[in-house]
Formats: structure tokens, C-alpha cells, sequence
């Protein structure tokens, strides 16, 4: 399904739920490769927050899907499919499995964007605070992407909070292109990263400035947090959890999560060439964050 099979992208209306009021409503827009899975799994352990149990719920990059890695509606379901198909009782399947539960509400998502948001609604407790979407893919919805989502999250009478993670651009890139072999058995990294390096989707996501000013766009400044890879674990968590408003539990900084099973170090001639290319994104950030940009990527 393309983002023009999704008509309500250009006139987006959601029915309020009383229910989500006043809650926080965070959405991790990436970056991809920029730990969102370790993330994940804090938050889930983190009294008051309450996340999906996809940690990708992919709903408003296939209304936005210029720069999709693949068919985020299609993903919906085969993996609503694969649910179906597990031995034993089905409907007991579907009581007991919330990852089943949760598929459903997002296949539901493909024809009514209110399943969204009624998804969410259904996994509040009394004790929820804060709300949370973890889809790096969100990071290359544009800015029509970002102000659909801005509205969208205003008409349940949430408050906002986006949160982007940066990563160093070469180290960030080099861990993308790796991972893609998992995505797509058929990559060699080592052979295809000039190729790659050209692909306009694969380059979305090293455009930090693209994104920035995009999210920027449409959201107001205290809406919107920035954390680096290099200093979230564990201190920059502890910042989103103060702005957040909730105390996180203890801090895991072992546990590699999502890991690249490719390994390989980046060939020379691809270092310079990722440098050369992410040079523009080095200049950006070190303007727009200042005092606050990581002192050991590679500038």
C-alpha cells in the first residue's frame, strides 16, 4: 500500500477519547541504529509509561512513505498472519497474547486511522502518565508528515513530546548499511556501500538537518527533545525521564538490544567517502547544538 491509498492523510480527523486527556504522548522518531531498542525496553520498565507492545508501530510513516524502507501496511499483515497461524485455541491465543492484541489494532490502522489512537486508549492504566511510539522510520515522514502527526496528537488533548536520538552520522551510517543484510538477505555491505551510499532512501536517514527543520516546522520547541547515542545510556535517559515527569527503574547499560549480526569494520575508502557525503550534517550540528554537541564524533 502507498501513502496514497490512505486518503485521510490529507484530511485527518480523529475521534477524541476522553480517556488518553492530559496524558504525555511521546513518539521516538529514531534515529535508526541510534539504540530506540534499548530504549524500548526501559520505558517498558518504567512506572508510567506505557508503550505499544510493537515497538514499531509504523502508522504515520505509511501515510508518509516517500522514503519507506518497505511496506509498513504489508508488514501489518504478515505479521497479524503469523499470530493467526500459531498452534492452539485462537481466539485464547488472542486473550492471552498482547503482541496478537496489538497486531490486530494495526492492521485495523490500514482503513481507520482511529485504531491509533483507540490502540493506545486500550493499553492506559490508572497509573499512565506517558505514552510512548517508538518508530525511527518517523524521522523521514517530511514536514506534512510531522504536521499531520502534530494535529493528530492534538485532537486527543495530549500533550506532545518528540524525541530524536543522533548518532554519530559515519558510525550510525556503517550500522544501517550492515543491518540491512538482516532486512535483506541478499546485501553485502562490504561490496554494496557505494550504491548505497547514493540511494535516496538510505540517505534519509542521515539527513539530521532534513529532519530537524522538518520537526521543527511543525512542532514548538518544548515539544521536542534531543539526545545523543553516545551519552543516553545512561544519563541522557534520566533527562527524558525528568522531562517526561516519571522516575525510571534501574538503568540496564549492559543489554545490547537489536544488535547487527554483521560485523566488519568500515573500509577505508568507505570512511572517506560516508565523511565526504555526511560532512553537511557534521556542520549542522555542531551549529545547532553548540556546547551541547558529543565531543567524540568524528569531526
Amino acid at each position: 500500500m502507498t501513502e496514497h491509498d490512505h486518503p485521510d492523510r490529507d484530511r485527518p480527523g480523529f475521534r477524541r477519547i476522553p480517556d488518553l486527556d492530559g496524558r504525555t504522548f511521546l513518539i521516538c522518531i529514531g534515529a535508526m541504529k541510534a539504540a530506540t531498542s534499548w530504549l524500548f525496553a526501559q520505558l517498558q520498565a518504567t512506572k508510567g509509561v506505557t508503550v505499544s507492545p510493537l515497538k514499531e508501530v509504523h502508522f504515520f510513516d505509511a501515510r508518509f512513505a516517500t522514503n519507506a524502507l518497505m511496506d509498513a501496511d504489508a508488514m501489518a499483515m504478515a505479521r497479524l498472519a503469523f499470530h493467526i497461524e500459531q498452534p492452539g485455541d485462537k481466539p485464547a491465543n488472542l486473550r492471552r497474547r498482547p503482541a496478537f492484541r496489538a497486531s490486530l489494532d494495526r492492521a485495523r490502522m490500514i482503513y481507520d486511522p482511529n485504531a491509533y489512537f483507540e490502540h493506545f486508549a486500550g493499553l492506559c492504566r490508572a497509573d499512565t502518565k506517558v505514552l510512548a511510539d517508538i518508530t525511527p522510520a518517523y524521522a523521514c515522514i517530511g514536514a506534512e508528515g510531522f504536521r499531520y502527526m502534530r494535529a493528530a496528537i492534538a485532537s486527543q488533548r495530549m500533550r506532545p513530546r518528540v524525541l530524536f536520538i543522533l548518532r554519530d552520522p559515519v558510525d550510525r551510517l556503517w550500522s544501517h548499511i550492515r543491518f540491512l543484510r538482516q532486512l535483506r538477505p541478499g546485501t553485502d555491505p562490504i561490496c554494496d556501500w557505494p550504491e548505497l551510499l547514493e540511494n535516496p532512501v538510505t540517505l534519509a536517514r542521515s539527513d539530521y538537518r532534513q529532519t530537524i527543520l522538518d520537526l521543527e516546522e511543525a512542532f514548538a520547541p518544548e515539544e521536542i527533545s534531543y539526545l545523543f547515542h553516545e551519552t543516553l545510556i545512561p544519563d541522557g535517559f534520566r533527562r527524558l525521564c525528568d522531562e517526561l515527569g516519571v522516575r525510571p527503574q534501574a538503568i540496564d547499560t549492559e543489554t545490547r538490544y537489536n544488535r547487527t549480526e554483521f560485523n566488519a569494520e568500515l573500509p577505508a575508502p568507505a570512511r572517506v567517502a560516508f565523511r565526504e557525503t555526511l560532512e553537511p550534517q557534521y556542520t549542522f550540528c555542531i551549529k545547532r547544538f553548540r556546547e551541547n554537541f558529543p565531543s567524540d564524533w568524528q569531526v
